[in-house]
């Protein structure tokens, strides 16, 4: 079936098309009566704007952009960015607003994208997220005057609107978790190296580590994919002072990390103990289930929706933080089978 035009309604109408736009524009110069009767019309024959037209005309495309630079394998199972989509499109069609979600290959790239969408008048505003240090795309968004919600931490978030959750807190209730079990050698498989948010949870799980003088803490960095998990999983207990346990980036990872583990004869969480950072459904079907820091991440995205929301209708709004992720302990965690004995009072070492 075509779709329904302003031709088709001003027809059976009786009208110009002229007033059928003043009409359904409720602007003046239609009478009440023959508005509610072209608007009736519209409805019944099913009738929509056209978000293009409606952008030339300067009206609202009712759309907000999010951009991903990231590998497109891994949103089919990432569920981070599942769950926050998820959120974030809660809250938009409950308000009649559209999500325009693109994949990019890097971060000029990312920006080509938002300077065409808005110069187009295709969205209304835009959600930025995998926030870097000094990071171009803020002063970029800021100079184009698009309404923008970073997720990342404030300190990096410029004159854009932050939406953040502590990344230290939970980062150090683990350290002290596993340092309470035992375990004096943790390792850290972490995300991409120039985030924000791996850094501050690089700096906080070394502090951690530090204040509890724990032996070794080394650090990993990879691309969030099995594959990378799995790959540092190998090289970490294959060293001569192989970690008791490891704290993982994302779940795909402490998937992948436990897989490689048992490959190598490791039992976890008896050799191995493994914590993932977000909860998920995949954490809680593998077996052992996964110990994993949990947060409500639709939670989230509904907290960014709803901030860009209230810039795009031109209201005042501060950042907002969320709940810090908790440790949730599940099977994946255990004391570790080797334990450093204590050297006797009247021993001659």
């Amino acid at each position: 079936m075509k779709r329904p035009t302003i031709a088709d309604i001003a027809r059976q109408a009786g009208v110009s098309k002229v007033a059928v736009s003043y009409a359904l524009n409720d602007r003046p110069g239609v009478s009440p009566a023959k508005r509610a009767a072209i608007k009736a019309i519209a409805e019944e024959i099913g009738w929509r704007p056209n978000s293009a037209a409606r952008a030339l005309n300067g009206a609202q495309a009712r759309t907000v952009g999010l951009t991903l630079c990231r590998p497109a394998r891994i949103l089919g199972v990432e569920p981070f960015f599942m769950e926050l989509i998820s959120g974030i499109e809660t809250e938009l069609s409950a308000r009649s607003y559209a999500l325009m979600l693109q994949v990019v290959t890097s971060p000029e790239q990312e920006m080509e994208i938002y300077r065409r969408w808005w110069g187009e008048g295709r969205v209304d505003g835009a959600i930025l997220v995998d926030l870097r240090f000094a990071d171009p795309r803020v002063s970029a968004l800021n100079e184009l005057g698009l309404p923008a919600v970073v997720i990342g931490h404030p300190s990096e978030a410029g004159s854009l609107t932050p939406v953040w959750s502590d990344e230290s807190v939970p980062v150090r209730e683990t350290v002290e978790y596993l340092a309470a079990l035992g375990h004096r050698r943790i390792a850290r498989v972490a995300g991409l190296p120039d985030l924000v948010h791996t850094v501050l949870r690089d700096q906080a799980f070394t502090t951690a580590c530090q204040d509890l003088g724990l032996d070794q803490h080394p650090i990993m960095h990879t691309d969030y994919t099995g594959e990378e998990g799995a790959h540092a999983t190998r090289r970490l207990v294959s060293s001569p002072t192989r970690p008791t346990a490891i704290v993982y980036d994302n779940d795909i990872m402490a998937v992948a990390g436990m897989s490689a583990a048992h490959e190598m004869r490791l039992d976890v969480p008896g050799d191995l103990s493994i914590v993932a950072w977000d909860d998920s459904p995949l954490s809680q079907v593998v077996r052992p289930a996964l110990s994993a820091l949990t947060r409500d991440i639709p939670a989230y995205g509904a907290h960014a929706a709803r901030a860009l929301l209230s810039l795009i209708a031109g209201e005042e709004v501060e950042g907002v933080e969320d709940e810090a992720a908790r440790l949730l302990p599940r099977g994946s965690t255990a004391p570790p089978k080797e334990k450093t004995l204590p050297v006797p009072e009247d021993s001659e070492e």
